[in-house]
């Protein structure tokens, strides 16, 4: 997977220089310097949609065992800033994310299960927000093979994801532990395949809280939705404002096709392809398209390095606790 995400990163990054070039680095530059400090605005509006989101996350919890929202919270940041800026193809940041809750307090096992049932719930809710692009699409516009098309594609992804929803209920982990028992015949694999069985049964425990999952969807999506302002904003600072209808089916659209190229990170240069193509449809020229895809980046420049330097300090303190620990041990037995 480090390959494919490395190869992804590699063309995402060539499209997108190809792109700039293709409409010319100065004149999109100049656009965006146009409408000065204001674009400075637009992290600061996106921000509130990873409220929904984290709580979203907090729903695949036992109540009584669910992680702070502060934490969640700064979790979710840093598991973000990782999918973002490493080749991690979207599910080092799931890591990050366990790992980190763990280490404030959550049961392993549940924080495993959280993130592993919180990707199905992503992928229905990118489905959803695709779907709510297509009926604007339609709303908006006469071109119904790109409706179809668009309609096809999210429909495929949400089959996929609820056929990995019904995979997880049969216990993945599980049956690949057993697969992998009969070819390792170690006393470790054995224990690996004892956690897989928990972690499954956590799962399970996850998706039987029907209220809560959907519960997990809602919020997800709303935090989806919420995004919207930030491409209107956008938009009306560079001088093209566009409707709120206009503005959902710009985001949704772009959003939705640049998290289905997850191999890329951070979707480069499929963003931007999409803002080209959809923004098309509302009347923005290719320049203004491209200049609106690269200020709401903004918020990656601005929140995600600190998120991984963030996250880089924690995981330095807790290797330096583990060395001292270790250290001490070996003082006493000595």
């Amino acid at each position: 997977m480090n390959i494919l995400t490395y190869i992804g990163l590699a063309l995402g990054l060539l499209m997108l220089i190809s792109l700039l070039i293709w409409q010319g680095v100065i004149d999109v530059l100049q656009l965006l310097l146009s409408s000065g400090w204001s674009l400075l605005w637009l992290p600061l509006i996106w921000l509130p949609s990873f409220i929904p989101a984290t709580q979203g996350w907090r729903m695949l919890f036992k109540s009584r065992q669910s992680p702070e929202f502060v934490h969640a919270f700064l979790a979710m940041w840093m598991g973000r800033a990782v999918n973002n800026l490493l080749p991690v193809a979207s599910i080092g940041g799931e890591i990050a994310k366990a790992r980190l809750i763990s280490l404030w307090g959550i049961k392993g096992i549940d924080a495993a299960a959280s993130v592993m049932v919180d990707k199905v719930v992503q992928a229905i809710s990118v489905a959803l927000w695709g779907f709510i692009g297509v009926s604007s699409l339609l709303y908006l516009s006469n071109n119904n093979t790109l409706a179809l098309y668009a309609f096809i594609g999210f429909a495929v992804l949400a089959l996929g994801a609820i056929g990995f929803l019904y995979v997880q209920k049969a216990g993945l982990l599980g049956i690949l532990a057993r697969l992998g028992g009969k070819l390792i015949k170690t006393e470790a694999w054995e224990g690996i395949s004892f956690n897989a069985r928990e972690i499954d049964a956590a799962i399970i425990e996850v998706y039987a809280a029907k209220t809560h999952f959907c519960m997990a969807i809602v919020y997800r999506t709303l935090g989806l939705a919420l995004q919207t302002a930030e491409v209107w904003l956008a938009c009306y600072l560079l001088g093209y404002p566009i409707g709120i209808i206009e503005a959902i089916m710009l985001k949704s659209l772009t959003s939705t096709l640049s998290d289905v190229a997850f191999v890329i990170p951070n979707g480069y240069g499929i963003q931007e392809g999409a803002f080209i193509l959809v923004g098309s449809l509302v009347g923005l020229d290719a320049n203004t398209a491209l200049a609106v895809s690269l200020a709401i980046r903004i918020r990656d420049l601005l929140f995600d390095p600190a998120g991984l330097m963030t996250l880089h300090q924690i995981e330095s303190r807790q290797f330096s606790k583990r060395k001292l620990i270790k250290q001490n041990a070996s003082d006493e037995n000595a």
